[in-house]
């Protein structure tokens, strides 16, 4: 019965999906799910709570308070939209989803803005450039084109296994590696065919004097568990394969003449040239094709679906198979059709994901029966990036004053300042995954070392410690600083109890307010978003 009713209740929502904005195809898929599981749905987020949340998850930084109270006191109906599309204009918004792209490709934390990797891509979001352009760009590989684009395979070159396993599960949400011994064991899909046959496309490509070049012609081989050695074809996921002579060793001669052409690359400072024949182009020619193309749709949507909700449509996000299927499988494929139909537009795919009722949900839930985060009925805690939590230190610890008047775009450069002030920072945390638990390096960061006291709780001109030791009235200096660090006015006993504090350090009120600003910036309330 169960199943019968979840089937009726996705075939209602694709009705309404068939011509739907984004946003209503998503709650309704999400709304019938929610129905088809008999679970309560938890109320829309208040608005300070929801302004803080697309804040922090577009542009990768607290809203300033005069920011949440003009957002709060509007009443304009069409207000989150053009909060949404205001930041979705912002280069803020490019410099954070690169730092987030980074991570994501190269499962880091994020380098440095301005070069290699992470400067290819703040270039290409800063352009609104489709993701299949981005993948074919960063799998050529051709700096003449695009540049730090060579950064994404440049590192991985020493190790084609690595390189094969990275590449499938950053664009494909496919991990083959287990087939890499043996067929997988659990997952029938997968097969030692698969993981070499993609290794095949990658093989050929080398590092020539700390630039990207590829051969010709290349042989991958392999060890079944029964038979003989085989030779691997150039084969896709999907079982797609190319037609190609170039599947064989390289010759003595051919070998030698790769060589002096490299060594000379190497002593002109050049890359090499392509080869006729790029088994690496063939592999993007592939992936793109329509007839193959689900796994490199499906992949960016559910890793942005799994960015601004906290948890993918299919999870792990690295296994994409018929043995783990989408909680939402018509919700994932219309979503990953009509991404591919409006050429990988990143910035309208994750426009329809934010305007959404499942994204704007709250993330408190009135009952010990807590929904299956498959059901998306309730919002789900993100612990901040290491970027947003030091970006989001530098902002609580400014007087409000600073940003009175300040137009938008005077606001974003200061807060392109307070990004670059906080990167060193944010290089000691580590970026949070799905099962995050603050580690030991950053709890005594917060509390064992002077690091966070120098850096973000000084009392100088334009901060807030500096405005609150100026400040008589106890209860007013509590209000303003958790209005100012949390986004929100005080809960009832919350000013009375920093003001008992203060009041019982008259002798030292600087110190006093530093305590208190110390506990709110090390809760649980500001280190996530919620």
């Amino acid at each position: 019965m169960r199943s019968l009713c979840l089937a009726m209740c996705l075939a209602s929502s694709a009705a309404v999906a068939a011509d739907a904005p984004l946003p209503t195809l998503i709650d309704a898929a999400v709304a019938a799910k929610i129905k088809a599981d008999a679970v309560a749905a938890a109320p829309q987020a208040d608005e300070y709570t929801l302004v803080r949340r697309t804040t922090l998850d577009l542009v990768g930084r607290l809203p300033t308070p005069q920011e949440v109270e003009a957002f709060v006191a509007s009443k304009d109906a069409e207000k989150r939209v053009k909060l949404v599309d205001r930041l979705l204009g912002t280069a803020a918004f490019a410099r954070y989803q690169a730092y987030l792209f980074d991570a994501m490709l190269n499962d880091r934390a994020g380098g440095k803005g301005g070069s290699g990797l992470q400067g290819y891509l703040t270039a290409a979001m800063l352009e609104n450039r489709p993701w299949d352009q981005m993948f074919r760009e960063l799998l050529l590989a051709d700096e003449s084109k695009a540049k730090g684009s060579s950064d994404f395979l440049r590192p991985k070159l020493s190790d084609a296994d690595r390189l094969t396993a990275e590449v499938s599960v950053a664009f494909f949400g496919v991990n083959v590696s287990c087939a890499q011994c043996h067929d997988h064991p659990n997952v029938k899909d997968w097969t030692q065919d698969h993981f070499y046959g993609m290794k095949s496309f990658l093989a050929r490509t080398f590092d020539a004097g700390g630039t990207v070049a590829e051969r010709e012609a290349g042989l991958v081989k392999f060890k079944p568990t029964k038979g003989p050695e085989r030779q691997a074809k150039l084969m896709f996921l999907t079982g797609a394969v190319v037609d190609t002579t170039t599947v064989r060793e390289l010759t003595k001669d051919e070998q030698a003449k790769e060589k002096a052409a490299a060594d000379k690359a190497k002593a002109d400072k050049k890359p090499l040239p392509a080869p006729g024949f790029s088994a690496r182009a063939k592999l993007v020619d592939v992936a793109l094709d329509p007839k193959n193309a689900d796994f490199f749709a499906k992949n960016i949507v559910n890793r942005m679906w799994h960015r601004f909700l906290g948890y993918g449509l299919v999870n792990p996000l690295d296994q994409m198979h018929s043995e783990n299927p989408p909680s939402h499988p018509e919700l994932l494929d219309a979503l990953a059709k009509d991404t591919a139909a409006n050429k990988y537009d990143l910035k309208r795919l994750i426009r329809g994901i934010v305007l959404g009722e499942a994204y704007s949900r709250g993330s408190r839930y009135d009952s010990e029966a807590f929904p299956l985060p498959t059901t998306f009925a309730v919002g789900r805690l993100k612990p901040l990036t290491p970027s947003q939590l030091a970006t989001a230190l530098k902002i609580a610890n400014t007087d409000p004053k600073v940003f009175d008047g300040m137009k938008f775009e005077d606001v974003e450069k200061r807060m392109e300042q307070f990004e670059s002030q906080a990167r060193g920072f944010a290089s000691a945390v580590a970026m949070p995954t799905d099962n995050f638990q603050i580690g030991v390096n950053e709890a005594l960061l917060f509390s064992n070392g002077d690091r966070v006291q120098k850096e973000f709780l000084t009392d100088g001109a334009g901060t807030l410690l500096g405005r609150l030791k100026t400040e008589k009235d106890a209860t007013a200096a509590a209000k303003l600083m958790i209005q100012t660090v949390l986004g929100r006015p005080a809960a009832d006993g919350e000013a009375k109890a920093f003001a008992d504090f203060a009041a019982r350090r008259t002798d030292r009120p600087s110190d006093a307010y530093r305590h208190m600003l110390w506990a709110l910036v090390t809760s649980a309330e500001f280190r996530f978003n919620h």
